[in-house]
């Protein structure tokens, strides 16, 4: 899974390098689209390497689910098409290429080594339930295959009916984690080792700061990048955020948020445990 992290950041690199290779040929095509690596945007792009430059063609290779007219974005495909800056485009487009289909070798590994966990519960006997995710589409980066399922099978929980987690994060948590919940005595034991717990720097009987301390956490991460998420839940949890958003602002509110999932998580893990329901 860090190796995976890592490609992607690779790859996210590229993508901002073919962002500013069109944007010095004048071409908007972010305008209209919101991103440049999806369908519509990627045989645009692809179009453009291979020689056509004219709006309207590309325009007609928009999919039908964009919104944007095709003569919006012909207007925004009107630039400059330098030669120099296309042969950038096409090096990092190469590149981009590259690194997607290393990520999709490292989700064949992900996958076989889910396959090798014991069964918790049979999907057979007890099925999964509906996501709470809306929507046939999956969000930017998520494996292939079917990973709900896999973590359902080897936890016997869904932690993605937990507000704001979903399959992919829920697998870096427990690729950091794991699942042996007796290494943490109890769940204090588990915020204060995310560093999601209030810090307690006391100077002759005063407290001097009692700033969360600084630690360098991939499962701690993943839980704030998940409670950024609640900002327009209509859950408890989301309502818990915006409470504490008024109250210390979004950068202590995101914090609090997470240190509140991950109290719902630990205890989860363990076998047999239902999932924990929040009682904010």
């Amino acid at each position: 899974m860090r190796q995976r992290d890592n490609l992607i950041k690779s790859a996210c690199v590229h993508v901002q390098r073919m962002q500013k290779a069109l944007t010095e040929m004048n071409i908007q095509l972010h305008r209209v689209i919101s991103d440049i690596t999806g369908t519509t945007g990627m045989a645009i792009i692809n179009a453009i390497v291979s020689g056509e430059r004219d709006p309207k063609k590309l325009a007609e290779l928009k999919d039908e689910h964009i919104r944007a007219s095709c003569n919006a974005i012909a207007a925004a495909l009107t630039g400059d098409y330098r030669p120099e800056l296309v042969f950038i485009l096409s090096q990092e487009l190469g590149l981009y290429k590259f690194y997607q289909t290393q990520i999709t070798e490292c989700d064949v590994q992900i996958e076989e080594c889910l396959a090798q966990f014991a069964d918790k519960v049979d999907v057979k006997i007890n099925p999964l339930g509906k996501p709470k995710r809306r929507g046939k589409k999956q969000p930017g980066n998520a494996p292939q295959f079917d990973l709900r399922t896999h973590l359902y099978r080897i936890t016997g929980v869904d932690f993605t009916q937990i507000n704001g987690l979903g399959a992919l994060t829920v697998l870096v948590i427990l690729s950091e984690v794991g699942l042996d919940p007796s290494r943490f005595p109890t769940v204090k034991h588990f915020v204060s080792w995310l560093g999601l717990c209030p810090g307690s720097r006391v100077t002759g009987g005063k407290v001097k700061s009692s700033k969360t301390r600084p630690v360098i956490n991939r499962a701690a991460n993943a839980f704030r990048m998940a409670a950024q998420t609640l900002c327009r839940s209509n859950s408890a949890l989301g309502g818990f955020y915006r409470r504490m958003q008024s109250r210390m602002g979004a950068p202590k509110a995101i914090t609090a948020a997470a240190h509140k999932k991950s109290t719902y998580f630990l205890p989860s893990v363990d076998i047999g445990s239902s999932l924990c329901r929040p009682r904010c």
